[in-house]
C-alpha cells in the first residue's frame, strides 16, 4: 500500500488520518494544522489505547466503541484547555485498512472515497447542514440552522459535527459516523481530502482524474528515474485541479494506492 499526501492550507481546521493494520503495529499518516495538531498527533494513539483496553469480542462493535471513545477523549481535551478558544475546532477523518476491511470514521466535512473498478464508492457522508437528519438533530436540541449565504449552526459554523467548537457543543457533536466496507480485488485506490477539494469537485470527478493520472504514472514506473511514487503525482494533480476550479478553502489530500501491496505480493509468489 503506497500513500502520499499534499496540503495547501488557507484555513486551519482539519485532521485526516489513515491507519494500516498489521499483526504487530499500527502505522499512520496524518495531515495537521494549527487547531488540529493535537488530533493529528494524538488521535491515532487514542484509538490504539482504546483498542488495547476494550474487552468486546464482536469485531465491528469493538471498532465502533473504540473509535467513538477515542473521538470523545480528543474532544474532551479541547474542552479543558484554557489556551484553546471555545470557538476553535477541527474535522477528523480516520481510515483503518486491513487485509479484508476498510473502516471509516468521520466527524466533519472531510471525505473519503474508494475507487473500485473505476467507480467512486463513498466511505463517508459530509456533516453538512443540508443533511436533513443533521439539521433536524440540531433543531430538536434547540439550535438554529441559519442561511447566511450558506447554512450555519447559529449563524456560525457550516458543519454539524466537529472536535472542539465547544461554544456550539450542544449542537455540534464529536461523535463520528462509522462505516465498514469489505475489500475487493477491484479496489484500486483511496482518496481522503478536505472540503477545499469537495467544494469544487465531485467524488466522481476526483476519482476519474486520479485514476487516469495513476494509470499513466504506473506505466512509467521503472522507465523514468522519478523518486516519487505514482500516488504522489495523483495528489498533486487533484490539488492543481481544485485550485484551477477556484477553491477558496484549505486543500489537503491523501492518496492511497491499494494496488501496490497486491502487485508486490504477486511478484513474490
Amino acid at each position: 500500500m503506497s500513500l502520499h499526501s499534499t496540503t495547501l492550507t488557507r484555513r486551519f481546521d482539519i485532521a485526516i488520518f489513515i491507519l494500516q493494520l498489521s499483526a504487530f503495529n499500527i502505522k499512520y499518516l496524518f495531515i495537521q494544522s494549527r487547531v488540529s495538531s493535537y488530533c493529528a498527533t494524538e488521535l491515532c494513539k487514542l484509538v490504539a489505547e482504546e483498542w488495547e483496553r476494550s474487552t468486546l469480542n464482536e469485531w465491528s462493535r469493538k471498532w465502533e466503541v473504540v473509535l467513538c471513545n477515542a473521538y470523545e477523549r480528543a474532544d474532551n481535551v479541547f474542552k479543558d484547555l484554557a489556551s484553546v478558544p471555545k470557538s476553535v475546532g477541527s474535522t477528523a477523518l480516520v481510515l483503518i485498512v486491513s487485509a479484508c476491511q476498510i473502516i471509516a470514521a468521520n466527524c466533519g466535512d472531510s471525505r473519503a472515497v474508494l475507487c473500485r473498478g473505476g467507480e467512486a464508492i463513498p466511505l463517508t457522508v459530509d456533516h453538512k447542514l443540508d443533511r436533513e437528519d443533521e439539521a433536524d438533530r440540531i433543531k430538536s436540541n434547540g439550535g438554529r440552522v441559519l442561511n447566511l449565504g450558506c447554512l450555519r449552526v447559529e449563524g456560525v459554523l457550516s458543519m454539524s459535527r466537529a472536535i472542539g467548537d465547544h461554544d456550539l457543543k450542544q449542537w455540534v457533536i464529536s461523535v463520528p459516523e462509522i462505516t465498514f466496507k469489505t475489500r475487493s480485488e477491484e479496489d484500486e485506490f483511496l482518496i481522503l481530502a478536505s472540503d477545499g477539494v469537495w467544494d469544487v469537485l465531485s467524488s466522481e470527478e476526483v476519482v476519474k482524474l486520479a485514476r487516469k493520472e495513476l494509470r499513466q504514472r504506473r506505466r512509467l514506473v521503472g522507465v523514468n528515474d522519478s523518486p516519487f511514487p505514482p500516488a504522489w503525482y495523483v495528489s498533486k494533480r487533484v490539488v492543481k485541479q481544485a485550485i484551477g476550479a477556484y477553491s477558496d478553502d484549505n486543500i489537503s489530500i491523501i492518496v492511497v494506492d491499494l494496488k501496490i501491496t497486491r502487485t508486490r505480493r504477486q511478484k513474490m509468489l
